[in-house]
């Protein structure tokens, strides 16, 4: 199954949490925070929204960072998905 996201919306896939610090501690699964980084599965069409034109930014493939408490989280087929708004997004990692 495949998600096709409308208007400004983007399906992310968020990456997987880290579970040593930096200086190899190993950290609970309790202790591990989500990570606001994840890759771009899917864009919207972009659009009018709120009677705004609203040009896509953000491109499948692409790594982005986006809010703490943004989206709606979803699980399709065994994997869990986020679909934010593009202003949701904060930055694209290069």
């Amino acid at each position: 199954m495949k998600l096709k996201p409308l208007s400004d919306r983007v399906v992310l896939k968020q990456l997987e949490a880290e579970e040593t610090t930096k200086s190899g501690i190993i950290l609970p699964d309790a202790a591990q925070e989500k990570p606001q980084q994840a890759e771009v599965i899917a864009v919207g069409p972009g659009g009018v929204v709120d009677g705004k034109e609203v040009a896509m930014q953000v491109k499948k493939g692409q790594k982005v960072i986006y809010s703490k408490y943004a989206g709606t989280e979803i699980k399709l087929d065994g994997e869990e998905f986020i679909i934010v708004k593009q202003n949701d997004i904060l930055a694209v990692v290069e």
